[in-house]
């Protein structure tokens, strides 16, 4: 994102998306882009990943009944419910998961990608049947709303939308500068229809708290990124006691676990507009912390679990600090990444995130012992019984959408979490985060009846590679024929109902892709 004024006087550096208008609408769903929702549609001979982290089981037959799940049927389904399928897809030597929720998600920005389709595939082609968008767009005008209603009706490829609206944003009446503001704007939001709140802390602790107390009243759901610039006032201690729902990134934890007074160090010439001192000084900040495991430490972990607060790291979009060679190269970037996208990720002065003008081994081994204290922070409250979910942030720092998401669940496991806690992230934990401030039962995020039929179904057990998720499967020799093959990436993603092929979507994109090479060649 280009560099102006945001609200409150904070720099377009804390990157929200462009205004809607810029923006091509989403064109409706076409014949052959996803089939259904059937009267009855029968999954046959799957084995089950349920969401809640029970152990697989299988072989199941699962019946959906328009866009529900009717039944699941371990050993398989009778005879009488067979031959009423109208549709059944073979699913022996798959497993079958809930569909994937993306907790943090955003899209709509003409200089990456013009049609925001493009995203929306890439969701649906991994799996992802659910995205929280911490904006989707940004500005009054915006299709936040619209596109979440033409998703929940199915009239456009895309996954459910949940949209939350940045703090001061949407409405036409400046930016909220005092409590009473602050409310009102929470109550427009909320009679607006959107979900929840994205707070980036610019804000005085006052108008922090009412903003906070009034969305508990209004039941939305609310994150924050705790930048920089307001951490100071409020870090994640202080939001959390404060009543926010859920902490997103690393911002704010470090800030209260410092060892050596309550603020934190940079260096003499530091300038959080500089984009490579935001971003490669911030890793230091593992260098100013308390010992790990330390009583101060354990008694931070437990004031979070106890407090409720939910966890979305994001750890995969900050994982090109660490290795920027690999994240220019991933194996997708040739056919599914946009060359506008590409051109966005590049070194530059004015796109958000594009911050490795000179980035050095120094800079990179630096965030490589930042994540070590920051995936045991995750790791601890995980264990502890606090909620982590998984969110992508796609579209920055070489991070496309879908691929990005596979990418934070491989990240959450090398953060200990085990293999059904990280699933259990992706599908149930995410839901709960979206549903919990609403007071409700979460409709979809587990396998079971009455659930919504949002299942992801995969060749390959992603429980032994999560790999196989990836869209572009995953490379492995066969040693029988001495010959590199390609196994995995998702075949069907089933939403509402609606079954959309899986490798169709990403041919669509890789169309895309190949349209704006060559109108850029001309």
């Amino acid at each position: 994102m280009r560099f102006k004024p945001l609200l409150g006087g904070i720099l377009a550096v804390l990157a929200l998306p462009v205004a809607a208008q810029e923006m091509e609408r989403v064109p409706d769903r076409q014949a052959g882009e996803g089939e259904g929702p059937y009267p009855a549609l029968l999954i046959t001979g799957a084995t089950v990943i349920d969401g809640t982290g029970a152990p697989p089981i299988g072989p199941a037959d699962i019946l959906i009944e328009n866009n529900r799940i009717a039944a699941v049927h371990t050993g398989g389904a009778p005879e009488a419910v067979k031959a009423r399928a109208l549709r059944t897809i073979d699913a022996k030597g798959m497993h079958v998961l809930p569909g994937f929720v993306d907790t943090h998600g955003h899209n709509g920005d003409p200089d990456k990608a013009p049609q925001p389709s493009y995203g929306y595939k890439l969701w649906l082609a991994h799996g992802v049947t659910t995205v929280r968008g911490v904006s989707f767009y940004f500005g009054p005008g915006a299709p936040d709303l619209s596109d979440a209603a033409r998703s929940r009706a199915n009239t456009i490829t895309a996954p459910r939308l949940v949209p939350y609206a940045v703090f001061g944003d949407k409405w036409p009446s400046g930016s909220p500068d005092t409590p009473e503001t602050a409310r009102a704007w929470v109550r427009w939001i909320k009679a607006a229809g959107y979900d929840g709140v994205k707070l980036f802390n610019g804000q005085t602790p006052a108008v922090l708290a009412a903003a906070l107390d009034e969305a508990r009243a209004q039941k939305l759901g609310t994150v924050a990124h705790l930048g920089q610039m307001g951490v100071a006032q409020v870090n994640a201690r202080k939001a959390t006691e404060l009543g926010l729902g859920g902490v997103t990134h690393f911002y704010g934890h470090f800030e209260s676990l410092l060892r050596d007074g309550a603020i934190a160090t940079y260096p003499a010439g530091y300038n959080y507009a500089d984009e490579q001192d935001r971003f490669a000084w911030v890793a230091r900040l593992a260098d100013q912390i308390v010992e790990p495991g330390s009583e101060r430490w354990a008694a931070y972990v437990d004031l979070l679990v106890e407090k409720d607060v939910t966890l979305s790291p994001t750890f995969n979009i900050y994982a090109a600090s660490r290795d920027v060679m690999r994240a220019r190269n991933f194996d997708w970037h040739d056919k599914y990444t946009l060359p506008s996208l590409r051109q966005f990720y590049a070194p530059s002065l004015t796109n958000h995130g594009s911050y490795y003008h000179d980035w050095t081994s120094e800079d990179e081994a630096a965030w490589r012992r930042f994540y070590a204290p920051w995936m045991r922070l995750t790791r601890e409250f995980a264990t502890k019984g606090g909620r982590v979910t998984a969110g992508s942030d796609p579209g920055y720092i070489y991070q496309t959408w879908g691929f990005a998401y596979i990418g934070e669940l491989e990240m959450l496991r090398e953060a200990g979490l085990s293999p059904l806690e990280v699933i259990r992230a992706a599908t149930l934990s995410g839901a709960e985060e979206i549903y919990a401030p609403k007071g409700l039962e979460p409709p979809m995020g587990r396998i079971a009846v009455g659930k919504l039929a949002d299942l992801v179904i995969v060749p390959g057990n992603p429980l032994d590679n999560l790999k196989v998720l990836y869209g572009t499967g995953h490379t492995r020799l066969n040693r029988t024929t001495n010959k590199l093959e390609t196994v995995g990436g998702v075949r069907w993603t089933i939403k509402d109902g609606v079954v959309y092929d899986a490798p169709k979507l990403l041919d669509d994109v890789a169309a895309m892709v190949a349209a704006q090479k060559t109108s850029s060649r001309n």
